[in-house]
């Protein structure tokens, strides 16, 4: 069994182009993962791997990767910072332990900041928080600490202060240790050197470093007295307490750097393993009944518990359908037989793998806190719930955004109508925010997504990964006529074809009804004996298309 003390299951989260990706790259470098870092620019990073990302340079779906620092395990998912993928965002967050919230040094709290952010509150999900690009112009390392204050409404912990400005960003100062952390310009996270604190920021980091003490040490009232009597406390005794109130969201670590220039990433690993919690330190998973209602049981973080799995996200891919889970209790093995308490059926589970962003590493095992995806699943979807079929259980599902906007499609082909509905069919499991349906009165088949970015993505999938060509155009709405005013009129119906013939005269009066009331109709004999079998057939004829069409119809049969 793995110690699950040394686990850190975290996301990485931000606006667009905060550098989420190129921070995650760099993570990758430093901990041996890669040998070479990819930029995002040029269509190379690692957990940009659709051919989409890496034509746009954004990330659209969220990649997970594992890597190891410090001897801990870190199971990191990138996930988008565009609002048309928001989904990927509170799906990830939904099974993590903690985060990263990377914000740019000169955009600073930016919209979609502030979703992610509420996103993580709702989950209850740790932070840290990493104010990047602060090589940029008019990048203001304190500027967006307070937004984090004001627009957060969060108490961001200043862990550390940039050397320099803008152009002359060189390094940071770690408050705790009062040592300064200085990058040359080579472009090598690996060249730097930890040096004495710059004589001009001396007052500055005093300043600072108080404030972060008084902060942690209202975590533990023994250290507040030592602390007031004037004793130097340990830096254990600190980080303890920091450790403290990130998990329980007191307030969030703060650090700055470059990402993109390989300045300040490692103090951020470091903090995720000082700082950040591990599987057993978070509120157990509740677990509910078929109607949605707490049992008042829960998901125990233990390899030794009947197994409590999440899947959390469905990629199909060359090889078959990926079921990315997050195991809560419980160990998994190839072989084991799962239930699907969603749709009440049992699995048998084939393979297991480790993600490293599109390839995979095949592993025999899995445990409670672990991060994987399952090969093969064919009932599955994201938000069920997976579990030992001897010792049922059911967590609590997502919840997912409505779509906003719609388009129509058509195949370019006579023949590609089945192509089209198999491959729409995957994507739908795939993205719970991406909506398909065929409009009964025009006969098109309509998407619907969160944004125009969103569909234009989905429609290009269809081309390159499935081989569908379609032609895109706007919804066509089907307008009906109703009745606005009272009419009289007749029908004479003459047949003469030998013998006595048909003859009959129908005087109707059509006129508009209560907006609700649907269609009404009235029908008399006025002369002659007609029999009642007919009158159905008459009714049928004047009856309308729609029930939403709200008339009354009156038949004189003469």
């Amino acid at each position: 069994m793995k110690d699950l003390t040394r686990y850190r299951n975290i996301g990485i989260f931000a606006h667009v182009d905060a550098g989420k990706t190129t921070t995650t790259e760099r993570i990758l470098k430093l901990t041996g993962k890669i040998h070479k870092i990819g930029e995002v620019h040029e269509g190379a990073a690692t957990t940009d791997f659709m051919e989409q990302e890496q034509e746009r340079g954004i990330t659209i779906q969220s990649a997970a990767t594992t890597c190891f620092w410090n001897d801990h395990q870190l199971n990191i998912i990138d996930t988008p910072g565009h609002v048309d993928f928001t989904i990927e965002v509170y799906r990830s967050l939904k099974v993590l332990d903690g985060g990263i919230g990377v914000f740019c040094g000169s955009g600073g709290v930016e919209p979609q900041s502030e979703t992610n952010w509420r996103y993580a509150n709702d989950s209850k999900v740790a932070r840290v928080i990493y104010v990047n690009k602060l090589d940029r112009t008019g990048a203001d390392f304190f500027r967006v600490v307070k937004q984090v204050e004001t627009v957060l409404a969060a108490k961001p912990l200043v862990m550390v202060l940039p050397i320099g400005v803008e152009e002359q960003f060189s390094g940071v100062v770690d408050l705790l240790t009062r040592k300064a952390w200085i990058w040359d310009d080579s472009g090598d996270p690996m060249n730097y050197q930890i040096k004495e604190v710059p004589a001009d920021m001396v007052d500055q980091v005093e300043t600072y470093r108080e404030q972060l003490i008084e902060m942690a040490v209202e975590q533990d009232d023994d250290l507040m007295e030592k602390y007031l009597e004037g004793e130097e406390l340990e830096i254990a005794d600190i980080k303890r307490c920091i450790r403290k109130g990130t998990r329980d969201m007191s307030f969030f670590p703060t650090y700055c750097g470059s990402s993109f220039k390989n300045k300040g990433v490692q103090l951020v690993l470091d903090a995720v393993v000082d700082y950040l919690p591990n599987p057993k330190e978070v509120n157990p998973q509740p677990e509910i009944d078929l109607e949605g209602n707490e049992t008042g049981s829960f998901a125990i973080v233990d390899p030794q518990k009947p197994l409590r799995a999440l899947a959390f996200k469905i990629m199909d891919d060359r090889y078959g359908a990926l079921t990315f889970t997050r195991l809560y209790s419980g160990t998994l093995s190839k072989g084991d037989t799962i239930l699907n308490t969603a749709t009440g059926k049992s699995e048998r589970v084939s393979r297991l793998v480790e993600m490293h962003a599109n390839s995979r590493e095949e592993i025999d095992s899995a445990q409670a806190g672990d991060i994987i995806a399952i090969v093969g699943m064919k009932n599955v979807q994201t938000g069920h719930t997976l579990c030992d079929p001897k010792n049922p259980a059911t967590l609590e599902p997502m919840v997912f955004p409505d779509p906003v906007i719609s388009i129509a499609i058509k195949p370019k082909t006579k023949g590609g109508n089945e192509k089209m509905g198999i491959a729409l069919n995957k994507m739908v499991q795939e993205d719970p925010s991406f909506h398909v349906m065929t409009d009964e009165e025009s006969g098109e088949t309509i998407l619907k997504g969160m944004g125009e970015l969103h569909l234009d993505i989905k429609v290009d999938i269809l081309k390159r990964t499935h081989g569908v060509e379609v032609e895109v155009g706007k919804p066509q709405v089907a307008y009906r006529e109703s009745i606005t005013k009272r009419l009289e009129d007749s029908y004479t119906h003459k047949k003469q074809s030998g013998g006595s013939g048909q003859y009959g005269k129908i005087d109707y009066i059509i006129e508009p009804g209560e907006p609700g009331t649907g269609f009404e109709f009235e029908s008399k004999v006025v002369g002659g004996a007609v029999p009642r079998e007919y009158w159905p057939a008459s009714k049928k004829a004047l009856e309308p298309a729609s029930t939403e069409v709200c008339w009354q119809a009156s038949l004189a049969w003469i």
